[in-house]
């Protein structure tokens, strides 16, 4: 299995930068959302939540940083990153409108 090589190493190396920092950060952000809300809508207290969220998010941005330079496809770095971090926020906003509006 060949892996294409980019047209340019400095463009392949600063887009691997790029998702590993800032679509890395946006996609923990989404998840941090999502689990801090889906435990406070489970019962537990929100500061708990939140306090658990976080810790659980500073470790898993730790993963998806080192991923992000490890994967082989750019693009699939990319679009897991992306699309991730998208649904996992859009998710968190829905559980978040259904316990303000009581579903």
């Amino acid at each position: 299995m060949s892996v294409a090589v980019p047209a340019s190493p400095r463009l392949h190396l600063a887009l691997r930068i790029a998702a590993a920092l800032l679509v890395g950060y946006a996609f923990t952000w989404g998840l941090i959302a999502l689990g801090m809300v889906s435990l406070f809508a489970l019962g537990m207290e929100f500061h708990d939540a939140e306090q658990l969220s976080g810790i659980v998010g500073i470790l898993f941005y730790l993963l998806v940083f080192l991923w992000a330079f490890a994967a082989r496809s750019l693009r699939r770095v990319w679009a897991v990153l992306a699309g991730g971090g998208a649904l996992m926020a859009g998710a968190a906003w829905l559980v978040q409108w259904g316990l303000v509006f009581q579903w």
